[in-house]
């Protein structure tokens, strides 16, 4: 590190306040920077929400023809069509699809959080399938002999174990959705990436515009990181008791 940095020609430090009021302060150009983060987050946010309530749709769908393969057969191929589609080709390919084909007259903002809640979706679906199986059958028989139906056996019983187990990855799963929703820029989105790669475009500066991005992620991923760290420790605090 300390070769890195000696390599570097002395202007380069003697400049860098210059290049930081030209990047950042003259003309209110950090405000690219911070109408990217507030599109990053709201991409983010919505497309979590999106993806655990379809996810979960579809874990449902996939369980219940699982258990009796002569229910849902129709609407488990489309599921299982779904996933293979969308876990098999790359996010950036889906995004540009929405938003250049399928809705190609619609808010392109919006069109980014349903692609990307419809492709967070389909790895929440599988995390959440796991977590219902991952759950002992007793509990299920459980209910049944409680004079449950099987709907209110999975919503009271089943369900809310199953997110306990899946709680960290389901986390993890908004974690990588906040890195990927970098590409959104490709089709115009000014989200955080976009938002330096903006100012790089002006100034022809792009050492500090990319690497405010990148320490902007990082914190970003920390916190989150941290939030993860405290949440598997409550739950396994409640596994104890």
């Amino acid at each position: 590190m300390q070769t890195l940095f000696a390599s570097l020609p002395l202007s380069f430090f003697s400049d860098l306040g210059q290049q930081f009021y030209n990047d950042f302060i003259l003309k209110d150009r950090y405000m690219y920077i911070v109408q990217g983060f507030g599109n990053t987050v709201a991409i983010t946010l919505v497309a979590v929400i999106i993806g655990i309530i379809l996810g979960t749709l579809v874990a449902l769908v996939r369980i219940t023809h699982q258990n009796n393969p002569k229910k849902l057969r129709i609407l488990n191929k489309i599921c299982g069509l779904y996933l293979t589609v969308i876990r098999g080709t790359p996010v950036l390919v889906q995004l540009m699809i929405m938003v250049y084909f399928i809705f190609a007259s619609g808010e392109t903002l919006l069109v980014a959080m349903l692609s990307f809640g419809i492709n967070s979706g389909a790895y929440v679906a599988e995390v959440i399938r796991s977590g219902i199986q991952s759950v002992d059958r007793g509990q299920i028989e459980a209910g049944r002999s409680l004079g449950l139906n099987g709907r209110t056996t999975m919503s009271k019983i089943v369900l809310p174990q199953a997110f306990k187990n899946v709680a960290p990855a389901v986390f993890n799963e908004f974690i990588a959705l906040l890195k990927e929703t970098s590409v959104a820029g490709y089709v115009g989105i000014q989200d955080l990436t976009k938002g330096g790669d903006i100012i790089r475009s002006i100034t022809y500066d792009a050492f500090l515009p990319l690497f405010l991005v990148a320490a902007v992620y990082l914190v970003l991923v920390i916190l989150l990181t941290t939030c993860l760290s405290k949440l598997e420790r409550r739950l396994h605090q409640s596994d104890k008791r």
